[in-house]
C-alpha cells in the first residue's frame, strides 16, 4: 500500500521476507522493520520518511549511508538507538527494529536471528506445536530473555552478529596467516613475501575494524550517562502520554508505539520506580560483548606479535647472510691486493727495456717468482688474520 511518507510499504510474510524482497530487486533504500510482536514489514522509503518514523536528525541517519563509510558508532538519541557496526545497519526504537539492505548476505542472518529472538513467546510455542521436549525448553530460555526491554533484545542481536563475525574473520586470517609465516621462515622467496605482506594487510584492516568496535563498546561502559540514553523503554514509559503535541506526533510518526506503550511501561515499571540512572542491566549486556571482541582483539595482537617476530628472525636471517657475503668479500679483496701486489713485480720484470742487469742473470727469474709468491701469501695470512682479531670475520 501507498504511505503518506512517499514510500511504499509491503507487510512481509516471516517465512519469506527477506525472498519477498528478493524477487523486488530492492536498492540501497530498502529496509526491513521488525517490531515487538514479531511483525515484518519491507520498506522501501526515502531519508525524509524514517527521520519522521524514528525522530532523529538527518546527521544521524548520515552515518548509515553504506557510501560514506562513516566508522562504527553506538548512538542514543531521544527515541532510538542509531547503530552503525560494520554491514549492520539499524534504527532500534523500543518497539521496533529498522535495519538496511536486509538483501546482504552479512545482513541475512541477522535478519534470521532477529525473527527468532524477537517473537513473542506465545508465538513460538505456537510454531513448535509438535510438543518436543526440546522446542519447550527453549522456548522457556527465550521468555526468560523477555523480560529485558525490546531495544535490548535487540541491541544484543546486533552486538553478538558483529562479534561472532568479527571472531569469524579472525579465525580464518590466523588459518591462513601461521601456515604462511611457517612456509616463511623456512623458505625465503618472492612468493611467500609478497603473500604474507598481503595477509599483514588484511591483518592490519581487520584490526582497525574491530578496534573501533572495542573502543565503541568500552566508550558506553565508561559514560553511564551515554548507557542511559539506551533505555528506551524507561524513557518513553517515564513520559506521560498526554504531554501534549510531541507525543501525538510520535504516536502518528510510528503507529506500532500508541498500541503497544501500555506493555513498554509495564515491561519497564521497575526501572522506572527505581533509580533512573541505574544502568547494570545494560552494562552487563555490553560488558560480556566487550569481553568478547576484547579476546577478538587480543587474538589479533598476538597475531601481530607473531607477524614482527618473523619479520626479526626473517631479517636476522638476512643480516646473516649479508654478512656472510661481506666475509666473502673481503676475501676477494684482500687475495685482489695481494696478487695486484705479485702482478707489479711481474710488469716490472717483463719491461722490454735493456738494462745491463738484465745480463747474464737469468738464474735469478725463479728467485724472484718464488719470493714474490711468498710474500703475497704472507701478506694475505696477515689481512686475514688481523680481520679475526678485530673480529670482522668469523673464525
Amino acid at each position: 500500500m501507498t504511505g503518506r511518507e512517499g514510500g511504499y510499504v509491503v507487510p512481509a510474510d516471516p517465512a519469506n521476507a527477506v525472498g519477498g524482497l528478493k524477487k523486488k530487486g530492492a536498492g540501497s533504500r530498502s529496509w526491513i522493520l521488525i517490531d515487538s510482536s514479531g511483525q515484518e514489514i519491507i520498506l522501501d522509503v526515502d531519508k525524509y520518511a524514517i527521520m519522521h518514523r524514528v525522530q532523529i536528525h538527518a546527521r544521524d541517519l548520515r552515518i548509515l549511508d553504506p557510501l560514506l563509510s562513516y566508522p562504527s558508532a553506538i548512538l542514543g538519541r531521544e527515541r532510538a538507538i542509531v547503530l552503525n557496526l560494520e554491514h549492520i545497519k539499524a534504527i532500534i526504537t523500543s518497539e521496533e527494529v529498522l535495519l538496511r539492505d536486509p538483501l546482504d548476505d552479512n545482513v541475512v542472518p541477522i535478519v534470521e536471528d532477529l525473527r527468532r529472538r524477537l517473537k513473542p513467546v506465545n508465538a513460538n510455542r505456537e510454531d513448535n506445536g509438535d510438543g518436543k521436549e526440546l522446542a519447550v525448553h527453549h522456548d522457556v530460555e527465550t521468555g526468560e530473555e523477555d523480560d529485558s526491554p525490546f531495544e535490548f533484545r535487540a541491541l544484543e542481536v546486533a552486538l553478538e552478529a558483529i562479534c561472532s563475525y568479527l571472531s569469524a574473520r579472525t579465525i580464518e586470517l590466523e588459518t591462513a596467516v601461521y601456515p604462511a609465516l611457517d612456509m616463511l621462515t623456512s623458505k625465503i622467496s618472492s612468493r611467500n613475501l609478497d603473500r604474507v605482506r598481503k595477509l599483514k594487510s588484511q591483518m592490519t584492516r581487520l584490526t582497525a575494524r574491530v578496534q573501533k568496535v572495542r573502543d565503541e563498546l568500552e566508550q558506553l561502559l565508561d559514560d553511564d550517562d551515554d548507557m542511559a540514553d539506551l533505555y528506551l523503554s524507561r524513557k518513553l514509559a517515564g513520559a506521560s502520554p498526554v504531554s501534549g503535541s510531541g507525543a501525538a506526533s510520535w504516536f502518528l510518526a510510528s503507529p506500532t508505539i500508541g498500541s503497544k506503550i501500555s506493555r513498554a511501561s509495564r515491561a519497564s515499571i521497575a526501572t522506572v520506580r527505581g533509580d533512573e540512572n541505574d544502568v547494570e542491566e545494560l552494562e552487563m549486556l555490553l560488558e560480556a560483548y566487550f569481553m568478547q571482541i576484547d579476546g577478538t582483539f587480543n587474538k589479533l595482537t598476538t597475531l601481530r606479535e607473531y607477524i614482527d617476530n618473523t619479520e626479526d628472525y626473517i631479517n636476522i636471517q638476512l643480516d646473516n647472510h649479508r654478512n656472510q657475503l661481506i666475509q666473502l668479500e673481503l676475501f676477494l679483496s684482500s687475495g685482489t691486493v695481494c696478487l695486484s701486489i705479485y702482478s707489479l713485480v711481474a710488469g716490472i720484470f717483463g719491461m722490454n727495456i735493456p738494462y745491463t742487469w738484465n745480463d747474464d742473470h737469468g738464474y735469478m727469474f725463479k728467485w724472484v717468482v718464488i719470493f714474490a709468491g711468498a710474500f703475497c701469501a704472507i701478506l694475505f695470512i696477515l689481512i686475514i688474520s688481523y680481520a679475526r682479531y678485530k673480529g670482522l670475520v668469523g673464525s
